[in-house]
């Protein structure tokens, strides 16, 4: 229990980082793009403040990236005797495109206003772009292989006939990936709008600010739209792969068609549903795109074998935060385009400033339920957590210890990113670069 739990801390921390890692790299080349297309300086600016902020979670994101690292092989060692083997290869990928985003990093911050042609900076986002995505599409396809093994067998408790090629391509890595990055790319968008729009509330409604708030809801509304094709996709998946996990997660226990779509609610010991919100018929379209698509209940799996049934208040909460995110981004752009309200009320700014934390709320709901709806497997079909587990002393310290590391990271993250952009508004960083180019 000590070691899921260090290991949940340290995720729960990390996908903070890492989210933020893939996600602000695609804002950060829109906003340049934007800014030497239109020859516009504010959307440049925003590219230069986004990159300075976004060099920090970097930093933070590599001690915590190296944490899970080293606990896989402290805490989960019998996994990583038999895993190791076979899925090493994109944890070496992952490295290699973590390091290949940093050199042209690197080059992109200090090589501002070093060009003749503004298009030949614009160009170093490419690969950041594609180093960060690459870097969550390996290590994504770590996590796909361990809910949907493949390319080994297992003999005596030694992977052998190794495919490392067809482990990667196992059938929840296309599905998984996808949903992780467009995801991250949604959650980025709606915490810069986010900042933004408190901005707004805070009296800086200049043309700056306008913006950052068009452009950064504008992509909000595009990725979401990516995530909820992304999510349809990953519940066809579990309906065909992973069945037991769809039915933790939807609180369906019969094998039947036309199954209800169970929405919050509360559930008995007796797996009585009470109080739940049903949707006739709409579990079995989100499987297979038809009402008569058969759904296995989890009554079919053994009782050792089913996941958590707390999972489903996960499920609910991240698809409930993805409709609210669409929502807003809808409402903003509504009121913008048909001019028959006004897109920078306050309601609407607050409703913004919340989508901001609340995606990535609905990031950590959406691991929980894929981390917690594989449970009790850690390598699905083959090895259960328990037996994966390290069975030596001084987790219960170890433990102490990365929880002190996390808050002292979280601590020196926002005071260090407050004391960046405190008091040193963007207006007042735009005159001073007009002053300097004249």
């Amino acid at each position: 229990m000590l070691s899921r739990l260090l290991t949940s801390a340290t995720l729960i921390f990390h996908i903070i980082f890492a989210t933020i890692g893939v996600g602000v790299p695609v804002m950060i080349a829109i906003a340049e793009f934007m800014g030497i297309k239109n020859n516009d300086s504010h959307y440049l600016l925003l590219a230069r403040r986004w990159a300075r902020g976004f060099t920090i979670t970097v930093a933070v994101g590599v001690v915590t990236g190296t944490a899970i690292g080293l606990q896989l092989s402290l805490l989960w060692p019998s996994f990583m005797q038999v895993a190791g083997q076979v899925i090493a290869l994109p944890l070496f990928m992952e490295t290699f495109a973590f390091f290949f985003e940093a050199i042209f990093l690197g080059i992109y911050l200090y090589t501002w206003d070093r060009f003749k042609n503004k298009w030949s900076h614009w160009l170093l986002t490419i690969p950041i772009m594609i180093g960060s995505s690459a870097s969550a599409l390996f290590i994504t396809t770590v996590n796909a292989f361990m809910n949907s093994p493949i390319g080994f067998d297992l003999s005596d408790g030694k992977a052998i006939n190794i495919n490392p090629l067809a482990a990667m391509m196992s059938p929840a890595m296309p599905t998984k990936v996808f949903h992780v990055i467009a995801s991250s790319y949604m959650t980025c968008a709606f915490i810069l709008a986010a900042i933004a729009a408190y901005a707004f509330l805070k009296g800086s409604r200049g043309a700056y600010h306008r913006k950052a708030l068009m452009l950064t809801m504008v992509s909000a509304f595009i990725f979401t739209g990516l995530t909820m094709v992304a999510g349809d996709l990953s519940a066809k998946y579990l309906a065909e792969y992973q069945p037991e996990k769809l039915a933790a997660g939807e609180w369906h226990f019969e094998t039947e068609s036309n199954a209800d779509l169970v929405v919050f609610g509360t559930i008995d010991e007796n797996n009585e549903v009470k109080n739940a919100i049903r949707i006739p018929g709409a579990l079995s379209f989100l499987a297979g795109n038809s009402f008569d698509t058969e759904v296995i209940g989890l009554n079919e799996f053994p009782e050792d074998e089913r996941p958590p049934l707390w999972i489903h208040y996960m499920f609910d909460l991240m698809v409930t935060i993805g409709m609210y995110g669409m929502f807003i981004a809808l409402l903003f752009l509504g009121l913008w385009i048909w001019k028959k309200g006004n897109p920078f009320s306050k309601p609407v700014l607050w409703g913004i400033v919340a989508a901001g934390p609340l995606s990535m709320l609905a990031i950590e709901f959406g691991w929980l339920y894929a981390e917690v709806g594989r449970q009790p497997w850690i390598l699905r079909g083959y090895m259960t957590v328990s037996e994966a587990a390290t069975k030596g002393d001084g987790v219960g310290i170890t433990f102490v210890l990365f929880i002190l590391l996390y808050m002292i990271l979280a601590i020196v993250t926002i005071s260090v990113l407050i004391k960046m952009f405190k008091n040193k508004p963007a207006e007042a960083e735009l005159e001073k670069r007009f002053k300097e180019e004249d």
